[in-house]
This record gives C-alpha cells, sequence and structure tokens, in this order.
C-alpha cells in the first residue's frame, strides 16, 4: 500500500505540472520564480534532463520494459518484512518517475493539438492529436541555471563564453527517477548488492 501510495502521488503531482505548463506556456516560453528557478517549457523525446538520441518509439518499449521489470520487483520486495519502508519508497519513486514519463510518449501525441509557438496546446478528442501512439513528446519545465555568468577572458579556450552552472530542464518525472535512484545506491548499496548477489547464487544452485 505503500508503494502503491508513492507511485499514484508522484503520478499525480508529475502529470498535473505537465498539463499545466502545456496548457498555459508555448514551447520555449518560460516564467522566472527567481534569478535561478525558472519555469521553461520545452518537449523532447523522453529522454531524461531533455536528451534526445534514440526515436521515440525505441525508447518507449525498452521504458515499457523496464518499467515491468521494476513493477514485479517492487512487487516481490514489498512482501518482504526485513526491507525498510525507505527502500521500498525509493524503488517506488524510480518506478513512478519512469511511469510518468512513459504516459507523456504513449498518450500526449493522441490528446493534445499541436502548439504553433502563438497559442499553447489544448486537449482535443483521442486520436485528433499530433501524433500517433508512442509518439508524444515529454513534457520537461524545472530550469535551475544557478550560476549564470562567462568564463574569464584570461582562461584558455572558454575564454568569454557563456557558462551555466546545471543548465538542463527536466520534469517531476525525472527529479524522482534521478532521487530515488541516487538514494537507492548510496544509502542502500548493502542491500542492493545483497539482492543481487542472493538471486545470483539462487541461479546458480538451480
Amino acid at each position: 500500500m505503500l508503494a502503491l501510495a508513492v507511485v499514484v502521488l508522484i503520478l499525480c503531482i508529475d502529470q498535473w505540472l505537465k498539463i499545466w505548463v502545456k496548457t498555459h506556456l508555448c514551447p520555449s516560453e518560460s516564467i522566472r520564480l527567481a534569478d535561478w528557478a525558472r519555469i521553461a517549457f520545452v518537449e523532447n523525446k523522453g529522454m531524461a534532463f531533455g536528451m534526445d538520441f534514440v526515436g521515440t518509439w525505441l525508447l518507449c518499449i525498452f521504458r515499457l520494459v523496464a518499467v515491468g521489470l521494476l513493477s514485479w520487483l517492487l512487487w516481490r520486495l514489498a512482501a518482504k518484512p526485513r526491507l525498510r519502508w525507505p527502500f521500498i519508497v525509493l524503488l517506488a519513486m524510480v518506478v513512478a518517475g519512469a511511469a510518468g514519463n512513459i504516459i507523456d510518449n504513449v498518450l500526449y501525441g493522441l490528446i493534445f493539438s499541436d502548439s504553433n509557438g502563438l497559442t499553447p496546446a489544448t486537449l482535443v478528442p483521442l486520436g485528433q492529436g499530433y501524433g500517433s501512439i508512442m509518439e508524444g513528446r515529454v513534457v520537461d519545465m524545472f530550469y535551475f541555471p544557478i550560476i549564470d555568468t562567462h568564463w574569464p577572458q584570461w582562461m584558455p579556450l572558454v575564454g568569454g563564453e557563456h557558462f551555466v552552472f546545471f543548465s538542463p530542464i527536466f520534469n517531476f518525472a525525472d527529479a524522482a527517477i534521478t532521487t530515488g535512484g541516487a538514494l537507492l545506491v548510496i544509502c542502500y548499496y548493502k542491500t542492493l548488492n545483497r539482492l543481487l548477489t542472493h538471486k545470483k547464487v539462487k541461479r546458480q544452485n538451480s
């Protein structure tokens, strides 16, 4: 129940943010929150932090398989009483984040009009959107240019060039994947290692 609650909560927040941004802003439009924080609307094929080097269909199929395997693993591990609840929460964050971006890939092309750069997108009847199934673009919006400056002129190669520390634009699902995955490795390295070693020993014995 805890794992399910985490997944549902993250999915609701992620999709609410994406739908609001997509129906209120045009691509490349932004809202300044502070000198170091903005809501900046961009779309991509689905890689985390706006990266784009594989096709939408291939990426979506990979994500579906990965989420299926992670969901099965989460279901199995949630039944183990010896595992601490923070471990389950962090794994659920990774599952929910991946699922959140899958929703964009699978559905957004079917249910949203394509923004023309002058007006935001609108919800349309199913199948009348800008693309077909698995051709939807993932919505990103969080931009934190914590340091926005220029390299000193005296520096070789990069002197005088514009420099932004932490330039990727990401969404709530990306944050859930990154935070959950990083904390799993940092805080539960021994647990992960024990689980992987246990599975490996079971395969060898069988």
